[in-house]
């Protein structure tokens, strides 16, 4: 059995921030693999200022490339829109009948708000979720504290690194070069994304 975390986000764009939570979680938990998945749509978040779906899907392949337990995956823009993690897992264990063991990776931020994600019921009861430390205010709903399917990661580095400060300074002309790998920054800049 392959054990896969599932990291998901609009990666617009991949950051150093998402590679170093993505690595330690591969690296120091018993995950074989991170695979990030890339949103089309999040139910959350408006469509504005995302790039178009291909160009954050190979800068997270630039991103990974040197990562050989980190892979970028497409899973959810064939799937139908917005995409609730419920329906992408259920589609992954259809696609992945055998041989693959589906985790959940996120911020303690959005553990505060599971209890607000469609079927995450269904979630809990399938899959586990990993969490790596946030700086948030709320609290952790009393359901999920001592569930034995949440993984709390704490020995993870906490990021403070936000795609949206990253295209913000971007557009204003500052230098954050040393937020981004290399190469999404070389795709980036050649791509004259987010000026």
């Amino acid at each position: 059995m392959k054990k896969v975390g599932l990291y998901f986000g609009t990666f617009n764009p991949i950051h150093l921030g998402h590679l170093v939570i993505a690595n330690h979680l591969v690296e120091f938990t018993d995950l074989d693999e991170v695979w990030f998945v890339i949103t089309p749509q999040s139910p959350f978040k408006t469509k504005q200022s995302l790039l178009d779906n291909n160009h954050r899907y190979q800068m997270v392949l630039e991103a990974t490339e040197e990562y050989p337990k980190l892979k970028p995956s497409n899973i959810e823009f064939n799937l139908p829109q917005p995409n609730y993690t419920v329906h992408t897992l259920a589609h992954l264990l259809e696609k992945y009948p055998t041989g693959y063991d589906f985790s959940l990776i996120m911020g303690e931020d959005n553990l505060k708000s599971l209890h607000k994600w469609k079927n995450y019921e269904v979630i809990l009861e399938n899959h586990n979720i990993y969490v790596y430390p946030r700086v948030s205010s709320g609290t952790v709903d009393h359901q999920f504290k001592n569930n034995p399917k949440i993984k709390m990661v704490t020995d993870a580095p906490i990021m403070e690194i936000s795609s949206t400060f990253i295209r913000k300074n971007h557009k204003l002309g500052k230098n954050i070069t040393p937020l981004l790998p290399a190469a999404v920054f070389k795709y980036m800049d050649e791509m004259n994304f987010y000026r």
